[in-house]
């Protein structure tokens, strides 16, 4: 069983709870053992680069260290925003002077560049494929789905160094192992308006008012992502959407691991579908009527 240390991310031990939770479980599914950090603490998410870029990086590298000292050289995150926070702090901490002034305030240096990858990364290298199909005892098959990466998991390139920025595949090609029809969704790196939603609701509704209209006209019966702040943008303020836009949407917004956990069969309890705010029902409606019909016929 492969090995690597895993940071969870705020978000994980509350908004995104089900992201957590159902990554851990296919991740053991999988073969992939995550080894939680000791001590883990809150990477700066964004607010705290927009105050002080050492401070940021110091919160980041605090982590790094942690992984460092568990005598490990590889941490995984299922959380694009911490992706890249952890990521831009050990780019950052290359440069010898910028070093000095974020370990001055650590207890702990980081003198080890540690490497981050995204979850979905993981999987995507480090499990083959056919590993992947020949575990599916749930298959997808016949339920069509739009992959939306967000704006930052493959962003900017030369630091993420994972898929193509404008075009990713990762979650399109797991998506299709797993059975399901991925249609060819053209928005998927585009912004849902991420943090936005606190303060300018407006700007938000209209941009991922623009991401659920797009999957519509390709008749999506649900979307997948591998962000937080993207889902619940997408999801749980879809009512707020169909308000301002005078829209009736209701595309449920699943994480990309709780398809591909249902997919392998694992426990639905332990992929919390009972977190998602736009009823995820008729997805599995269909994909049992769809199952029915191929039987009979």
């Amino acid at each position: 069983m492969a090995k690597i240390a895993y940071y969870p991310g705020c978000s994980g031990q509350s908004t995104s709870l089900e992201y957590d939770l159902s990554t851990r479980a296919v991740c053991r599914a999988l073969g992939i053992e995550l080894v939680d950090i000791e001590d883990w603490s809150c990477c700066g998410s964004t607010p705290a680069h927009t105050v002080n870029h050492v401070l940021s990086a110091a919160l980041s590298a605090r982590n790094l260290a942690l992984v460092e000292q568990q005598g490990m050289d590889t941490v995984t995150t299922p959380c694009p925003s911490c992706l890249s926070n952890l990521r831009t702090a050990a780019h950052k901490m290359e440069d010898a002077s910028f070093r000095d002034q974020a370990n001055a305030l650590l207890d702990t240096p980081c003198t080890t560049k540690i490497e981050t990858l995204s979850v979905l990364q993981v999987i995507a290298e480090q499990v083959d494929a056919e590993t992947i199909r020949a575990k599916v005892v749930r298959p997808l098959t016949g339920l069509k789905v739009a992959c939306y990466y967000g704006c930052i998991m493959n962003r900017p390139p030369a630091l993420m160094q994972f898929d193509n920025h404008e075009n990713p595949m990762a979650m399109d090609k797991l998506m299709g192992l797993l059975g399901a029809e991925v249609v060819p969704y053209p928005l998927k790196v585009e912004c849902c308006g991420a943090s936005f939603g606190v303060p300018r609701v407006d700007i938000v509704t209209r941009l991922a008012g623009k991401l659920l209209d797009a999957g519509r006209d390709l008749d999506a019966d649900a979307f997948v992502t591998a962000c937080p702040l993207c889902q619940m943008n997408l999801d749980m303020r879809q009512g707020q959407i169909n308000t301002a836009l005078k829209e009736n949407f209701r595309i449920p917004i699943f994480y990309y691991t709780q398809l591909l956990g249902y997919a392998l069969g694992i426990d639905d309890k332990e992929l919390k579908f009972n977190k998602l705010c736009v009823n995820p029902r008729p997805v599995f409606k269909k994909l049992s009527e769809l199952k029915e019909a191929a039987q009979a016929g």
